[in-house]
């Protein structure tokens, strides 16, 4: 009996220099859009690059640069008024740090706990202050200092700092109470705890990696904040960014240049041990925590 073959059903092969060429075209970048990522880049970080490059400049000029010496940085070794506002800086966001990841911790238990209509607008208001323009919160903190009748200081802009911060930590640590297992401090109330206990040596742990990642970054925020600072410090003494305003105002020095490069460097370092210390725990990336996800 001969069987009869049916021919194949199969569609005809493509050529393969004509499959290379479709692969190859798919592959390029589009020449426009890598024009404007350069374009982009070289806007934002060539002014900043400039800066850092006249810091080491051995003349006294911002124009002409003479060869690099640390001449500057001497300078602002030696320069008593800023380094009295560099220890005030370091003492507000040291402050502004603590006070933020206790409330903020405090307040994301509160509102992932607390599954009420209640909760939920609260979470809502906690987003306002970080769509408020920054000026508007230094006015606003400023005239609420005044009408309590308070004298504007390095106080006030901790308090003001402090205010201004919690709703990081909030954002931040909200997703990641969330993703833990309730069930988890049962068991161990059912085990004796209590439910303060069972926060402390449950919930705390598991939340440690994010907690210093926010503090961090808050650490790195607040150093480098102006404007809040500038509404509500006092005559002296006075935060770095504000003493560098107030010093630019009269000409730009080349002692500033090096402040700023100092300044630039350290707030690099800080946030990006804020993104890599969730990995020193083998937890998730810190992007995945700075993002909320």
């Amino acid at each position: 009996m001969t069987l009869l073959r049916l021919p194949s059903a199969t569609a005809p092969a493509r050529p393969a220099g004509r499959t290379r060429t479709r692969h190859r075209r798919a592959g390029r970048r589009p020449r426009i859009l890598v024009a404007v990522t350069a374009l982009f880049f070289a806007l934002l970080y060539l002014p900043i690059g400039v800066v850092a490059l006249f810091s080491f400049n051995s003349k006294k000029s911002l124009t002409v640069f003479g060869g690099f010496s640390l001449r500057w940085y001497r300078a602002f070794v030696h320069d008593d008024v800023l380094i009295s506002s560099l220890g005030t800086s370091l003492r507000i966001s040291l402050v502004a740090m603590a006070g933020s990841v206790v409330l903020g911790v405090a307040l994301a238990l509160g509102l992932v706990r607390c599954r009420t209509r209640l909760g939920s607008l609260a979470g809502l208001i906690m987003l306002v202050p970080l769509v408020t323009p920054e000026i508007v919160t230094g006015v606003a903190s400023m005239l609420l200092f005044k009408g309590l009748g308070m004298t504007l200081s390095t106080g006030t802009v901790m308090l003001a700092e402090i205010t201004f911060s919690i709703s990081y930590v909030t954002v931040i640590l909200r997703s990641r109470i969330a993703a833990l297992n309730p069930e988890v401090d049962e068991a161990a109330m059912d085990l004796g705890a209590t439910r303060w206990q069972a926060v402390r040596l449950v919930t705390l742990p598991a939340l440690l990696p994010a907690v210093l990642a926010s503090s961090v970054l808050i650490f790195a925020l607040v150093f480098d904040d102006f404007v809040l600072a500038y509404f509500t410090t006092g005559v002296d003494p006075q935060p770095l960014s504000v003493r560098i305003y107030s010093a630019i105002r009269f000409g730009v020095q080349p002692t500033i240049n090096a402040v700023g490069t100092l300044m630039l460097a350290g707030s690099v370092v800080l946030i990006a041990l804020a993104l890599f210390i969730p990995r020193l725990f083998g937890r998730r990336g810190g992007l995945d925590i700075l993002s909320g996800e």
